[in-house]
């Protein structure tokens, strides 16, 4: 597995990362016995860059995490997220802070994170008092690097300016790309890393979603609106049409959405989840597509025309994309 330094920040990680949200919440029932074997696979394949939050099933995702954690600590680079919590209230207190990262260690069974995002911006809290808590929490040695999640161009400028953020973590991908007008190019002229999340479109961008009921009951992808019956059937094809190019290129589809990320950057470290040992082999062989300018521009003209919200109200890209949450002082 190649690596990736985020941004200025000196924090090297793999090329390609493992979102871990997929093993305890969102999509379907968790099978515990083949998460604790994807997480220690992806140690042997060199995925070694985690991501996790405390809202993952109630901070499940993350004691899950820990048990394989422990015993491998000075392997891994750790990511968890505060500020959301399990009924969608979005909290940047900072007494939350302090609380949250307290949680997030003795979850994780470690005594430092390596990157500390706020997982979302609470519009409530001026954010300078928030980064001024997870400021003072990387003070203690508990903390590493903080970054921000879904945050705004003119967010990451105040909270770059009052502590250091390591990484932006947005959903980025063939499927979405509402980043790249105007936040991308402030986190790279302030240095930020960009971690996408959904790099493989929830899972459609794969190929291996041919009927709606394919989803299992409880799976979050039933309530989004590219996956709702009018706009199903239309994204479907352009996946298909996608396939066809990457089967000319003698990879996977979700190869080849990850290769397509890596080439924007190599300030670019792409996260897709998944709880399957199979689907982590296949990730981690997109390091090794490459990919010339001409391609990378055809492969965004096939994906140019992805029907449907990403989350149900508008493409819009803001601090706060959680429908109808409520926020609290």
């Amino acid at each position: 597995m190649r690596m990736r330094v985020l941004g200025r920040s000196g924090l090297e990680v793999s090329a390609i990362g493992l979102g871990c949200m997929p093993m305890s919440a969102f999509y379907g029932t968790p099978d515990t016995a083949e998460a604790n074997s994807t997480l220690e696979l992806a140690i042997d394949l060199g995925i070694t860059f985690w991501d996790t939050a405390e809202v993952y099933g109630s901070g499940a995702n993350e004691e899950l995490i820990g048990h394989t954690l422990q015993r491998h600590r000075d392997e891994i680079v750790i990511a968890t997220k505060f500020g959301v919590e399990p009924n969608y209230v979005l909290t940047g207190r900072p007494e939350h802070a302090y609380a949250a990262i307290d949680g997030s260690l003795t979850r994780l069974r470690t005594d430092r994170i390596d990157l500390w995002y706020l997982h979302r911006i609470d519009p409530t809290i001026p954010i300078e008092e928030t980064i001024g808590a997870m400021s003072d929490i990387v003070s203690t040695g508990k903390v590493r690097h903080i970054g921000l999640s879904e945050a705004s161009a003119e967010s990451l400028r105040r909270a770059h300016a009052v502590h250091p953020i390591a990484a932006l973590q947005s959903e980025w991908s063939l499927w979405s790309r509402v980043i790249e007008p105007e936040v991308l190019p402030v986190a790279r002229e302030l240095g930020i890393g960009i971690v996408p999340y959904s790099p493989l479109g929830r899972g459609l961008m794969t190929g291996s979603i041919q009927d709606l009921s394919q989803l299992p009951e409880g799976d979050h992808r039933r309530n989004s609106p590219r996956f709702s019956d009018e706009n199903f059937d239309h994204n479907k094809e352009l996946v298909t049409r996608f396939a066809a190019y990457a089967l000319n290129l003698g990879c996977t589809s979700g190869q080849l959405a990850l290769a397509w990320l890596l080439a924007q950057g190599d300030d670019v470290v792409p996260i897709p989840g998944t709880k399957r040992r199979s689907y982590l082999i296949e990730n981690s062989k997109a390091v090794d597509i490459s990919l010339d300018a001409q391609q990378v521009a055809e492969i965004g003209q096939l994906m140019s025309e992805v029907a449907g919200d990403r989350y149900g109200w508008g493409h819009s890209y803001g601090d706060s994309p959680l429908p109808g949450a409520p926020t609290q002082k």
